[in-house]
């Protein structure tokens, strides 16, 4: 994008991220979002600047804009969640009725681990809040991902309502543990949780309440 705030790449604008060697063009457009991730988890959306992922990235401001547009743009690139849940939906309605609670909630926490994940959940969450995309975004993952499917799945009464008040649980544990980071909860194992809230979320689950 060229215009008078944002002027388009020009020579040299790109810098070499790596000595002796000028990085293509997918690697430098793989650097701006990789420093974005980190930024973004790291101080929300409000927080992060352009010219400070520029900095992060090592690369003219200007190539931001050219690859992406937009801020908002940005973020949507960098916080995409790499989680393939109807995969993974199958392997939570196998098993005992009773421990579906502890499998969703080992599901949800073991993504929540992945350093792969991790930083971008971080991102959504903390922006959420101020930005309407993050938030956005943060819907489609409830509306699209495990909770809401078992919840159909399972022929629950009122099951988009239990689907989103076990999504709350999850997520409140998620907000505290990963975000707050409020002990003892930030330093307690992921199976030790599951059998703790695994029961009330399950209790939303199944039909009644009753896990049988």
């Amino acid at each position: 994008m060229s215009d008078a705030r944002h002027p388009g790449p020009t020579a040299g604008a790109e810098r070499a991220t790596r000595p002796g060697r000028r990085p293509g063009q997918g690697e430098t457009r793989e650097v701006i979002v990789e420093a974005a991730r980190s930024l973004f988890s790291e101080r929300g959306y409000d927080g992060t600047t352009m010219r400070l992922v520029a900095a992060t990235a090592q690369v003219d401001p200007a190539l931001i804009y050219h690859y992406f547009g937009s801020k908002q743009q940005l973020f949507v690139a960098s916080m995409e969640i790499p989680f393939d849940w109807a995969t993974a939906f199958p392997a939570l309605l196998g098993g005992p009725r009773d421990e579906i609670g502890e499998r969703l909630v080992r599901l949800m926490l073991g993504a929540w681990e992945d350093p792969a994940i991790k930083p971008r959940f971080m991102g959504v969450v903390r922006s959420a809040a101020t930005d309407p995309e993050a938030a956005a975004m943060v819907r489609r993952l409830l509306a699209e991902g495990p909770v809401l499917a078992m919840a159909r799945a399972i022929g629950t009464p009122d099951g988009e309502l239990r689907a989103m008040l076990a999504a709350s649980h999850i997520m409140g544990v998620a907000l505290l543990r990963y975000i707050l980071r409020i002990e003892p909860l930030a330093s307690a194992d992921v199976e030790t949780l599951a059998r703790l809230i695994g029961p009330s979320v399950g209790a939303y689950l199944v039909m009644g309440g009753e896990q049988s």
